[in-house]
């Protein structure tokens, strides 16, 4: 296992849109096995989450402050958000787990965490489900990069 590989793997999976979905498939193309990538990536796109839930709605606020631009960006994501948070409406905590869960494009521990800012789910109540939600997403990645490795 080399170091660098371990690295790119974990900072890849913290980025947004991409998250776990595209890092445990780099790692395992980088050479790390496909459960190492899958911990590291799980733990990566972990770390975000709190800091989400917690300021994402003072960091808006000050965007908002700054420009008109900026302004414009903060509606765009979120409107995102909350285009997206009906079935977490509805379902509650399990509507955030399994919107994190479902690795599908558009879903995923960044837009879970935005969603449940701006609902205001307490981050005791969101952490434990989009933990769980990144859980179940990283063995489903891993499991379809493990065939698609053998595939080839």
């Amino acid at each position: 296992m080399e170091l660098d590989s371990v690295i790119y793997t974990f900072l890849i999976s913290m980025v947004p849109v991409v998250e776990l979905r595209g890092a445990i498939p780099a790692g395992v193309a980088l050479g790390l096995d496909p459960l190492l990538a899958m911990v590291i990536s799980d733990i990566g796109n972990l770390i975000p989450v709190p800091f989400v839930i917690l300021f994402v709605r003072k960091v808006f606020r000050w965007m908002r402050s700054v420009s008109p631009r900026l302004e414009r960006l903060v509606i765009r994501l979120e409107q995102k958000g909350l285009s997206k948070a009906d079935k977490v409406r509805k379902y509650e905590a399990l509507g955030l787990f399994l919107f994190v869960a479902i690795p599908l494009p558009g879903t995923g521990a960044w837009t879970g965490s935005l969603i449940a800012a701006l609902l205001d789910i307490r981050l005791q109540r969101a952490l434990p489900m989009i933990s769980l939600g990144v859980l179940t997403a990283g063995a489903i990645i891993t499991l379809l990069t493990i065939g698609a490795v053998q595939i080839l």
